[in-house]
């Protein structure tokens, strides 16, 4: 079925803050929509809104046809107790509803209640667009690499991403709604997904922060722009985006200036012209008792015109056109307060193996070193985390040796994120981590990495994961590291953060290991080397 999304004058806020108003958009059939804007924009209420799952506070959103099935695939798969990989599966797609409502209208139909062929007959029909008369086929076909009987609770990141893949690729919505899909992706993971997108008629909106994907499947992009309460609609893709974004942004300075120039000049002539006339009226004042008739009138004269040039002067100013200054974006200035350096060997294995059921990883031989830059990639499953933790102590080996060189400080943005998902107040939650800092030095870090005073006196767990991820980044500065662990760091965070944290990069001084999907962020952060790891063998890679 084609289906059309009309959306008009849309609003949406928390309390008396303002997210986005005036938001007017068309999704067609084909169409593939990039939602992009700083983490706390509104791009999750938004495809919410979208979804039908809240009320705007304003505006409507119009399917066509009516019956038009939406598909909201949120952040991160929500895995309920007790529920398989089967289970969850017809659930994310549809089909779990669309069977229940289907059962409701055959018993209907039995017990023969007014108008139950049409309501069997309708829901039939969703059932079978959905694709539940094959999804037990096409879901032992998907490659899942998990059993589906298996309880989602029990899978790793990886696996549940896959897994969230999988009810993806299922699905046979009239439109998709899709919250950051490419979150824990590997790369085999990333292509599927491009494909899936890419080969869809149904219309879609999107949020990603991974900057190659929507190069490749956005043809539009819709810019949420929270600093100047701006809800913009670009044709042409993600680089026609960023290309059209520059030159709208540089000719808002240059209006800006133009207006402030224009404006300052005039209003300089205006006070120059009315200190001239307050100067006539003085002299005026001072000689009226001049018998010279003759002169006093020009002097008079002269006064007059004076007023008259400043009156006209002011009513050009009044009638200019104000140029509101364009905000500064928030920049993520971001910076790792150097620890002490470490000795000359940061960390080793040294024949280590690690067992998990029946995954092995190694054995594995391996030396970080003082200001090494290393990169991390390979499969989800692959044994990257559990490398990372031989390397930092925190997993047991089954065989081998395993040690971090003297005078190492650990900061690792992943474990940080943990800390901020608790009830109490974020200000409190990173003092307590941080004791050594007094509460308005909290908040001035806080804020320098955009968490202001409306995000610190809230639950730490009411953050979005791009919020969680920026306190995370807070601390690692507050506290002093010589060793960074980024793992996936660019999970959650918005574009901007991601371009700053790279360029911050570039100068940190200490030893950083880095485990990313991120193909840009591969491209644009300088390692020394990288490292593949694959189904437990680490290899390293010219």
């Amino acid at each position: 079925m084609s289906a059309t999304m009309v959306v008009k004058d849309l609003a949406a806020g928390h309390g008396e803050r303002v997210l986005f108003s005036g938001l007017d958009l068309v999704v067609s059939p084909g169409d593939v929509i990039g939602l992009v804007g700083a983490n706390g924009a509104g791009k999750s209420t938004l495809l919410r809104l979208l979804a039908g799952l809240d009320r705007p506070e304003h505006g409507t959103v119009r399917l066509s046809p009516p019956t038009a099935t939406v598909g909201h695939l949120p952040q991160e798969p929500d895995r309920r107790p007790g529920e398989s990989v089967r289970e969850f599966l017809a659930r994310r797609t549809g089909v779990a509803r669309a069977q229940r409502d289907l059962d409701e209208a055959t018993q209907a139909l039995v017990e023969e209640r007014p108008g139950a062929d049409d309501a069997y007959s309708l829901a039939l029909e969703r059932w079978l667009s959905l694709g539940g008369a094959d999804l037990e086929e096409r879901s032992e076909e998907i490659g899942l690499a998990v059993g589906l009987d298996q309880p989602m609770t029990s899978l790793s990141g990886g696996q549940a991403a896959r897994a969230g893949l999988a009810s993806l690729l299922l699905s046979r919505y009239d439109l998709f709604l899709l919250d950051e899909p490419t979150n824990d992706l590997d790369l085999d993971g990333l292509d599927r997904l491009e494909g899936f997108v890419n080969g869809l008629r149904a219309g879609t909106v999107l949020v990603s922060h991974d900057r190659e994907f929507l190069a490749r499947t956005v043809t539009k992009v819709l810019e949420l722009d929270l600093a100047q309460q701006r809800v913009s609609l670009f044709g042409g893709g993600y680089q026609a985006y960023l290309e059209e974004r520059e030159v709208a942004r540089r000719h808002a300075r240059e209006q800006y200036e133009e207006y402030a120039g224009t404006r300052a000049q005039l209003e300089t002539r205006a006070r120059t012209q009315r200190a001239w006339m307050e100067k006539g009226v003085k002299n005026a004042r001072r000689k009226a008792t001049d018998n010279d008739k003759i002169g006093r009138n020009l002097r008079v004269e002269t006064t007059e015109k004076q007023a008259a040039k400043a009156r006209q002067t002011e009513r050009l100013i009044e009638r200019m056109e104000v140029v509101d200054e364009p905000r500064k974006e928030w920049e993520l200035r971001m910076e790792i307060a150097a620890a002490p350096r470490s000795g000359a060997v940061v960390a080793t294995l040294r024949g280590a193996v690690v067992r998990r059921g029946t995954f092995t990883l190694g054995p594995v031989d391996l030396e970080i070193g003082w200001a090494d830059r290393v990169a991390i990639t390979g499969a989800n499953g692959s044994g990257k985390t559990t490398l990372l933790g031989a390397l930092l102590g925190r997993t047991p080996l089954d065989e081998g040796h395993a040690a971090l060189g003297p005078g190492v400080v650990v900061g690792e943005v992943d474990q940080a994120r943990r800390l901020f998902e608790g009830d109490e107040p974020l200000l409190e939650a990173f003092a307590r981590h941080t004791p050594e800092l007094a509460p308005a030095d909290v908040r001035t870090l806080l804020a320098k990495y955009g968490l202001k005073a409306g995000h610190v006196l809230r639950p730490a767990s009411t953050l979005s994961p791009g919020e969680r991820t920026r306190a995370a980044l807070a601390l690692l500065q507050a506290r002093g590291v010589n060793l960074l662990v980024l793992d996936e760091p660019t999970n959650h965070l918005d574009l901007p953060a991601i371009e700053q944290l790279e360029s911050a990069l570039a100068s940190y001084p200490g030893t950083l290991l880095l485990v990313t999907h991120d193909r840009r962020m591969l491209d644009a952060v300088q390692v020394d080397r990288r490292l593949r790891v694959d189904a437990g063998r680490v290899v390293q890679l010219a």
